[in-house]
């Protein structure tokens, strides 16, 4: 499987999901939400796979949600293109293939960890609230400082 917009590596009895938009701060597009909706059908029907990781690349963010750069006035629509896409996927709307994305994570017979590197915005953060566990990654001492002042 070759994916343009997330890593997907299986090691271990493990899947890791990797929103692979680091200058975007892993909003999503369309794009992103197909591949990894494959991603999770492929760990799902993987007998090796025994729990599924989503996690953002970078330290700056898991995901900030859709990709406010291809909204238009009417929203996020799809693109209208036939030959686009995963099995038709892309002519619906991004909330429409987000939705089908929360639905798996929440189906999939396995669980499903975020590892919550950063920022967890808008739909980003439904991602990590729908997942079984969430887990928070605190890069640096000073961050990890910041943190327990604000708890």
């Amino acid at each position: 499987m070759e994916f343009q917009d997330i890593l997907y590596v299986k090691y271990n009895g493990r899947a890791r999901i990797t929103i692979n938009r680091p200058l975007k701060l892993n909003a999503f597009t369309n794009l992103t939400l197909q591949e990894m909706i494959r991603a999770l059908l492929d760990a799902w029907t993987d007998k090796n796979v025994g729990v599924v990781i989503i996690t953002g690349a970078g330290d700056r963010a898991f995901s900030t949600g859709g990709d406010q750069s291809i909204r238009t006035k009417g929203g996020y629509v799809g693109s209208g293109s036939p030959e686009v896409g995963f099995e038709g996927l892309d002519n619906l709307p991004l909330a429409n293939n987000h939705a089908l994305l929360l639905q798996l994570i929440r189906t999939i017979p396995k669980p499903v960890v975020a590892m919550v590197n950063g920022y967890a915005i808008g739909g980003g953060h439904v991602i990590h609230v729908v997942c079984d566990l969430t887990v928070l990654k605190i890069a640096k001492q000073e961050q990890k400082t910041q943190a327990l002042k604000e708890i």
